[in-house]
């Protein structure tokens, strides 16, 4: 496969991933299951979608799972967990064209072109304002300095429930940019070292390995945050059996754990006021 592929080429293998994957994940999930059947290359995931982090095969996959809950076949959590509306369904009876057709005709989409990337390009235009958002974070975080990125993660660590979060990256730790505690249910803790990094680009598997060298016989646990993505590879690595588990949160991820936190952002709510006529005349 030397192409992205589009998204209705993705539609079929989406949930191929979910009934492997028992019936539910979440978008990680699933992106790494659909990117193991399809076999994908790495120099293909790499491909960034315009100026965001996030990668075209991420972007064009969120658009195979929105096109399946709207034909009825996936529906999605508020903690973003993808689940199959049953169990039953049969992927040799479904055709990606159709479910795309009755999905425009659903929507009254005339003027949306028959060609996958033009849908995708038309796509773009009604969600510009979601981008927009996206883009101005990811710009925003780019421009810090290295210590200021390593702030703001020190704050959303702490927003997100740990404890005694340090910087520790001035002192040229062996890579260690700091060290918090994690609270589960206010009774079990463990010790995290953290490493950030401002990337445009992928981090590589060896990163990920010299990371968890620095970490050894220091803790059982590291997170890995960057602005960029992370390869195949580099995934595989966090996950390798018996080593140090590392979680990772890429570009795509921050800025929605900032917009979640209220980091940075501010949701304004549209106040929506319909006037009932007819109470009035039962005065």
């Amino acid at each position: 496969m030397n192409e992205v592929p589009t998204f209705d080429y993705m539609i079929l293998p989406t949930l191929e991933a979910l009934q492997t994957l028992g019936g539910s994940g979440s978008n990680q999930e699933i992106y790494e299951k659909v990117v193991e059947l399809l076999n994908i290359p790495d120099h293909i995931l790499e491909i960034s979608h315009g100026s965001t982090s996030q990668s075209e095969v991420e972007y064009r996959l969120g658009w195979s799972r929105t096109y399946l809950k709207k034909y009825g076949l996936l529906e999605n959590s508020s903690r973003g967990i993808w689940s199959l509306v049953s169990k039953s369904i049969d992927i040799d009876d479904l055709d990606e064209k159709e479910i795309v057709r009755k999905v425009r005709d659903q929507d009254n989409s005339q003027d949306i072109s028959p060609n996958p990337v033009n849908d995708i390009q038309t796509l773009e235009i009604l969600e510009e304002e979601e981008a927009s958002w996206h883009q101005q974070i990811h710009k925003k975080l780019l421009s810090l300095e290295p210590s200021a990125f390593e702030c703001l993660t020190q704050r959303l660590l702490r927003e997100s429930g740990f404890i005694q979060v340090q910087v520790t990256g001035k002192s040229g730790d062996g890579g260690i940019d700091g060290v918090g505690i994690a609270r589960i249910n206010g009774f079990l803790s463990f010790h995290v070292l953290f490493q950030c990094k401002r990337y445009q680009s992928s981090v590589s598997a060896s990163q990920i390995r010299d990371f968890r060298g620095a970490m050894q016989g220091r803790t059982d646990k590291g997170l890995f945050v960057t602005t960029g993505t992370f390869t195949r590879d580099a995934m595989k690595e966090a996950t390798r059996d018996g080593a140090p588990p590392i979680d990772l949160i890429d570009g795509e991820e921050l800025v929605q754990r900032l917009k979640e936190l209220g980091l940075g952002v501010k949701i304004t709510m549209i106040e929506s006021v319909e006037v009932d006529l007819d109470w009035f005349k039962n005065i």
